[in-house]
């Protein structure tokens, strides 16, 4: 059963730094494709920014530069970074685990529990 557990969402300044983290219950070197999303109130959850079992990272365009997306295979958890945070970056931020099968079986995806995160002077 893999669980993802989110942590770090904070109240911070603009400008202001953020780490997010989501421990993975299973080792991390299991899973396919680790993700981050957000949420603002009222609308679907967007893209935020992913990693690959293979190292490939990749970001909506809004936040290149400024969030990076990192994996602890020891720690079995997945990062994101936020820096230079600006207020339109406030939403509840979701982690999303995606762990292949062999077919017919579908992929596993798994969703934590969100953690909000406001940018606001």
């Amino acid at each position: 059963q893999v669980q993802l557990v989110e942590s770090g969402g904070a109240l911070v300044r603009p400008g202001g730094s953020l780490r997010l983290s989501c421990e993975v219950s299973v080792s991390i070197l299991t899973i396919n494709d680790m993700l981050w999303y957000r949420q603002y109130p009222g609308k679907q959850r967007e893209f935020v920014a992913s990693s690959t079992s293979g190292g490939a990272t990749n970001y909506t365009d809004s936040v290149k530069g400024r969030f990076t997306i990192s994996r602890d295979n020891v720690k079995n958890t997945v990062y994101l970074q936020m820096n230079s945070l600006k207020p339109e970056d406030t939403a509840v931020y979701w982690c999303n685990a995606i762990r292949e099968r062999p077919p017919p079986l579908l992929p596993l995806d798994i969703w934590g529990q969100g953690t909000q995160v406001t940018v606001s002077s």
